[in-house]
């Protein structure tokens, strides 16, 4: 089995660079041959922390196995089930039984590693210095956000691409709630807010965490263990309405056997939803974060205008919360990638690293909030922020606190960053018009062969209303941040990578 592990250098000093293919040669990645007994595997490492763990406790466990010599961080992946009590403050309880289990509520994340809440590494036990990120939701929507809509599309149950989810697709990280499933767990409550236990599964790629993105192969039999403890975040899910009439079709779809043997009554209510459902039942078309509240079908039923049987199909649209009181994670798994290595193999290595350092480009983010809002009529604020090194700068518009994977584009005029007297861009932006789209595009590496997703550009480019009022929401477009690239360093002099 031949595994890519390290990069040789050799000094520009020696005369064999005198041909362009010596040259080459120079940043080739040299292969390791190993024999027949040392082959790949996948461990799967159970925290060291308490299992389960309560509300608010954090996860410690490590990402390394002592089975591996090497250690494939970038194909590697933490798996977490945990129960969650969801607060609704509507029964759902004006739903007649026809269309109750077709209609579905989606609960889930937009991207997995964005329910990491807070997370320090450890290395031999120690403390990694500069690795404590206290708000790596925020960090890793940033850098999950602007990942290509083919990587997206090809992780199943890692992102909810809003295309997908409205299609009522099982390519989602989160669950399905049925109508039926929420109505039967909330009738026999009392006192709002209606309490629905449910449980969740979620797989977290590393390389889908920012400070594991340039971390690829790890030889842990030569540097030692790596451990990561973490919180979650029960604010950074989001929630959905499908689209009653694909979900109800899909539903037929599935069930037709079951359906046409169950009598004629409920097949008639069916097909009086399809052809009496209107334009004018306007709900809340985009992900809406956990604890805020959107307009949601509360209520679908057949009532009957006359005596003879004819009906009229009634849908009650009303603002509806849906919010976390608390979760408790049951399980905890590292799926660890590796391989075992030959002596010559590791050998070969620590003589390679014997005059050098083992060195990991990392890239953190900071969250600095700014001191205070917009006004009507301007946005005009002020923060004194240290700058070390930094590549970009992301502002990101929350309408409020809630609000922690979900910004909508604030629709700006004339918006311009200034530091040290010099102003991100060198013109003011309209955060709506084709110049700062083409921006942004080429600041997040979008901009050639690498496809953004549809529901980044559909941020960047919806005008949400006019001078009088506001538009209906007809996409997904809170997936907005503004990238300003300004690469400078700390000794005040910019570069550029």
């Amino acid at each position: 089995m031949n595994r890519q592990l390290m990069k040789t250098h050799v000094p520009k000093t020696q005369t064999n660079l005198e041909t362009f293919e010596n040259l080459l040669k120079t940043f080739a990645i040299q292969p390791f041959q190993n024999d027949e007994y040392h082959h790949f595997s996948i461990k799967e490492i159970k925290p060291e922390s308490q299992m389960p763990s309560l509300f608010d406790k954090e996860v410690f466990i490590s990402l390394t196995d002592p089975d591996h010599d090497v250690t494939q961080i970038q194909n590697s992946f933490i798996t977490l089930d945990f129960t969650m009590n969801l607060l609704f403050n509507n029964k759902f309880d004006q739903f007649s039984e026809s269309y109750k289990a077709g209609t579905f509520i989606f609960v889930g994340l937009k991207s997995s590693a964005q329910l990491i809440h807070e997370q320090v590494l450890y290395h031999r036990g120690r403390k990694i210095d500069g690795s404590l990120q206290n708000d790596s939701t925020t960090e890793q929507f940033i850098y999950n956000t602007i990942k290509t809509k083919s990587e997206k599309n090809n992780n199943r149950f890692v992102h909810s691409l809003y295309e997908n989810v409205r299609k009522d697709d099982i390519s989602c990280c989160g669950k399905y709630l049925n109508i039926k499933d929420i109505s039967d767990a909330l009738a026999p409550q009392t006192a709002a807010p209606y309490v629905m236990q449910v449980n969740f599964s979620v797989s977290i790629p590393l390389d889908d965490i920012l400070i594991f993105s340039a971390l690829s192969e790890y030889p842990n039999a030569l540097f030692g263990d790596l451990k990561i403890k973490f919180k979650i975040n029960p604010h950074s899910f989001v929630f959905y309405q499908i689209d009653p009439v694909t979900s109800m079709a899909r539903y037929y779809l599935i069930n037709k056997d079951e359906l046409l043997s169950s009598g004629q009554d409920k097949l008639k209510d069916i097909d009086l939803f399809f052809r009496n459902w209107s334009l004018t039942f306007q709900y809340t078309n985009m992900f809406t974060q956990i604890g805020s509240t959107a307009d949601l079908v509360t209520g679908v039923r057949a009532e009957e205008l006359t005596p003879s049987g004819l009906k009229n199909l009634v849908c009650d649209i009303k603002p509806v919360t849906v919010s976390v009181r608390n979760y408790v994670i049951t399980a905890a798994v590292a799926n660890m990638c590796g391989y075992k290595a030959s002596q010559e193999c590791l050998n070969c290595v620590r003589q390679f690293y014997s005059t050098r350092p083992f060195v990991v480009p990392a890239q953190h983010i900071e969250t600095w909030a700014f001191p205070s809002g917009a006004t009507l009529t301007e946005l005009r604020i002020s923060q004194n922020i240290p700058l070390s090194h930094v590549t970009d700068m992301c502002l990101l518009f929350p309408k409020d606190t809630r609000k922690t994977t979900c910004f909508e584009n604030p629709c700006n005029q004339n918006m311009q960053l200034s530091t040290l007297g010099r102003n991100f861009p060198d013109f003011p932006m309209n955060t709506l018009n084709e110049q700062f789209f083409t921006m942004q595009m080429i600041a997040n590496n979008l901009d050639n062969i690498f496809e953004a997703t549809d529901e980044y550009e559909d941020s960047l480019t919806t005008p949400r209303g006019n001078a009088t009022r506001r538009y209906n929401s007809i996409t997904y477009y809170t997936s907005f941040f503004i990238t300003i690239q300004c690469e400078r360093n700390s000794n005040g002099a910019l570069t550029f990578d």
